[in-house]
């Protein structure tokens, strides 16, 4: 699958799976979405009397038996049986077929942040409580950041590229970044990508707590995350995966395949500044967003909403919304900016794999999601969230951010498909 240097394909999607706090397939989802519904609710997967953040987005309505055996759920970490069970619904939106003849053409690209790190959690507790012999052979493919992946292609059969990059919150988000490049740098026909997150544990929370960027509001859960809100303390843990089939143009067509949007390309920096804060210019961002447009021939007026970053952290969103205006200027007051983790908290690793479901979903329905719990403007955060309810919005291209810890920004850039 050789490609001219200067022949530039187009990459399509033509498959969405979900497993979410607010639904575990794709259209429970976008109707929990739109309907302004949060996930968020006290953490019932440990005991949360001594800490200090005691909220979280989790998934409830999902059974791992669904989607794999017995023996495998055993031996995999919950955020592997997520990006299985969201890659499988994706495969089966595609109605493509994986065979003998075309595994070798196909890749997966499924990012985490911190894969089955709570697997290494409990394992230390148990080394210490009951000595070596307790230790499950299993615990190093658990816990290792590319099981999350590997396990998809191994479940599904695919023997094309396979790749997994962890770059904190922006790793969903790259994972359709990279797995377009893929695409266009020719390795592949079909790429499985998508973002995957379970990292609901007692140190994980406990450490989140004592950096301070957790949410603290534990008497009202679901209007906790309140992006751009001036009243703002922290973000809500969360859990997800999102799923994609990504393929070349003529590769869907050829198939029959519907397609929901297209991969316009996008764009990766870093600030060099911080390992958890945000770069106070937000150059790292402006560069990552105006680099997107440059890449895809785009101006500032072409884009017709943001998918935002948008965390609920004091910092992270004034700066965000700093790099929206030094880009956009005189626009960024025209177009709608929303963020997904105002329901379904942040997923870290997952996070801008489900902001780019919510931006392919509202391409196709002509709406967009709304970023719930504004109720109090921020002086500083001046531009149009979508306060509360969802809005119809016709988006023919959209803009997805995505910045993580180590001062990895990621932009991504869908737009609407047209022959």
């Amino acid at each position: 699958m050789e490609q001219s240097t200067n022949q530039k394909k187009r990459v399509v999607i033509t498959g969405l799976g979900a497993i979410t706090p607010v639904g575990s397939d794709v259209n429970t989802f976008w109707k929990n979405m739109k309907a302004g519904k949060s996930g968020a609710d006290v953490i019932s997967q440990f005991d949360i009397d001594r800490h200090f953040s005691k909220i979280a987005c989790e998934v409830k309505d999902f059974e791992p038996t669904d989607w794999l055996s017995k023996k495998m759920v055993k031996r995999l970490a919950r955020s592997t049986h997520f990006a299985i069970a969201s890659a499988k619904q994706a495969l089966a939106d595609s109605t493509l077929d994986i065979t003998d003849e075309n595994a070798s053409s196909i890749g997966v690209v499924f990012n985490s942040g911190g894969g089955g790190i709570t697997h290494m959690e409990a394992a230390t507790k148990l080394l210490e409580e009951k000595g070596p012999r307790a230790i499950s052979p299993f615990l190093v493919t658990n816990i290792m950041l590319n099981a999350v992946s590997c396990s998809v292609s191994l479940e599904l059969g695919t023997t094309g590229p396979l790749n997994t990059s962890a770059l904190a919150c922006a790793s969903g988000n790259y994972a359709l970044l990279d797995a377009y490049q893929m695409i266009q740098r020719g390795e592949a026909e079909v790429i499985i990508a998508g973002g995957a997150e379970s990292m609901i544990s007692p140190l994980i929370i406990a450490a989140f707590g004592r950096m301070q960027a957790l949410s603290r509001r534990n008497d009202d859960p679901q209007r906790a995350s309140r992006p751009f809100d001036k009243n703002r303390d922290g973000f809500v843990f969360g859990e997800a995966a999102a799923a994609f089939i990504l393929e070349t143009e003529a590769h869907a067509k050829a198939r029959g395949a519907r397609i929901y949007a297209e991969i316009l390309g996008g764009r990766l920096t870093s600030d060099a500044f911080h390992l958890t804060a945000p770069e106070p210019e937000g150059r790292g961002a402006i560069a990552a967003l105006s680099g997107t447009l440059v890449n895809c021939g785009k101006t500032t007026t072409d884009v017709d909403a943001i998918f935002a970053h948008g965390t609920s952290t004091p910092l992270g969103d004034t700066a965000e919304t700093f790099a929206l205006k030094k880009v956009f200027g005189d626009h960024a007051y025209h177009m709608p900016v929303t963020s997904t983790k105002s329901q379904i908290g942040h997923t870290l690793g997952a996070a801008g794999a489900i902001s780019a479901l919510a931006a392919v979903k509202g391409i196709e329905d002509g709406m967009i999601c709304p970023t719930i719990n504004y109720e109090t403007p921020d002086p500083e955060c001046d531009l149009d969230y979508v306060p509360n309810e969802a809005r119809a919005c016709d988006i023919n291209l959209a803009l997805i951010n995505a910045f993580g810890f180590g001062g990895q920004n990621v932009v991504l850039a869908i737009g609407r498909y047209s022959n």
